[in-house]
């Protein structure tokens, strides 16, 4: 391998040129930085990006934290974040954690070794306790919140997109809606809990808590959930769910198929998130969708924004919160005679 000084020798500049030249092109003048640059090709250089990080004490890289990556919707997330890390001149560590904030915890301590210069954090229920490990470190909580005033954040609106799917049930005539809610320790899930009863509460629909039950995200975990509410007596059981993530709805739709209904002449279903195979299902299914590559996107580019700006001036950080927006496939129709 070249070593940065042959990279020098050639470009006829010191070693401290050179290396800047490759490191921080703007701090070199043009004519320098393109003599060095052809050096470096000619001489196959490689820099030792390693060395360097241990030297500077910080490299060009982010942690990226996210739940579940098999969900199409975390999946989309990442390669938002990894497409706008690389047009920065970024790297992303991409961890998974299941949804478990000891595997949250352990992610993080991980990644405090690799010397990261920010975090985007999906957050488990237990994430402020976790980022204690990485006190002081530029964050940005991604789709979920934590509660943490410090922190920058990049959601959705979840109740509104949360009153639209509900109140678009109550259009078509359903008086008997049950909703499929996630954890009610994590934000999405109290969101759009809190848009369900809103939107009941606005078109004078009773709640009834017995039409009401948890998951933990899990297609398993909405599947279980509709078997108990569609395994109530007919003139009991909701004529429309609400589900409250994608996997969850994946679930519901087996459970009615398990049972013999049809959708959506015996049961509407609206889910929360879109994805290709929501489009392809029969019948098609009606969603809430999220901006959810432009989540990843939006996220990348606050962190690194905060690298260049002193810890004394994000004193103040962003909230953006972005539409969702209702897209009525052929999953939802009139309630059943």
């Amino acid at each position: 391998m070249s070593s940065i000084q042959e990279v020098a020798a050639l470009a006829n500049v010191s070693t401290a040129t050179a290396s800047r030249a490759l490191s921080r092109p703007d701090m070199v003048a043009q004519a320098t930085r393109e003599r060095v640059l052809s050096a470096a090709r000619h001489l196959d250089y490689q820099p030792n990006v390693l060395a360097r990080s241990l030297r500077q004490r910080q490299t060009r890289t982010i942690g990226l934290v996210v739940t579940d990556i098999l969900n199409p919707f975390h999946a989309t997330l990442a390669k938002g974040v990894q497409d706008a890390a690389d047009r920065h001149g970024y790297t992303a560590f991409l961890f998974n954690t299941d949804e478990d904030p000891g595997k949250e915890g352990r992610a993080l301590d991980t990644l405090r070794g690799h010397l990261p210069q920010g975090l985007i954090l999906v957050p488990t229920a237990r994430a402020r306790e976790n980022l204690r490990l990485l006190p002081n470190l530029p964050v940005v909580e991604l789709d979920r919140v934590t509660g943490n005033p410090a922190a920058t954040t990049v959601t959705v609106d979840n109740v509104g997109g949360a009153e639209a799917a509900t109140a678009h049930l109550v259009a078509l005539g359903h008086t008997r809606i049950g909703m499929i809610v996630g954890q009610q320790d994590i934000s999405t899930a109290v969101e759009r809990h809190a848009g369900f009863r809103q939107a009941l509460l606005g078109a004078g629909v009773p709640y009834r808590e017995q039409l009401v039950l948890p998951g933990h995200h899990r297609q398993e975990d909405g599947r279980q959930a509709a078997l108990r509410l569609l395994d109530l007596p007919a003139d009991e059981r909701p004529t429309a769910l609400f589900v409250g993530n994608n996997e969850m709805t994946v679930g519901a739709v087996l459970a009615a198929r398990e049972r013999g209904l049809n959708i959506p002449g015996d049961l509407s279903i609206v889910g929360f998130d879109d994805s290709r195979w929501a489009q392809t299902m029969l019948p098609p299914l009606t969603v809430v969708a999220q901006p959810t590559y432009d989540l990843g996107v939006l996220a990348c580019d606050l962190l690194i924004a905060q690298f260049s700006r002193p810890a004394r001036s994000r004193a103040s950080p962003a909230r953006v919160q972005l539409p969702t927006t209702l897209i009525v496939r052929q999953s939802t129709a009139a309630p059943p005679p």
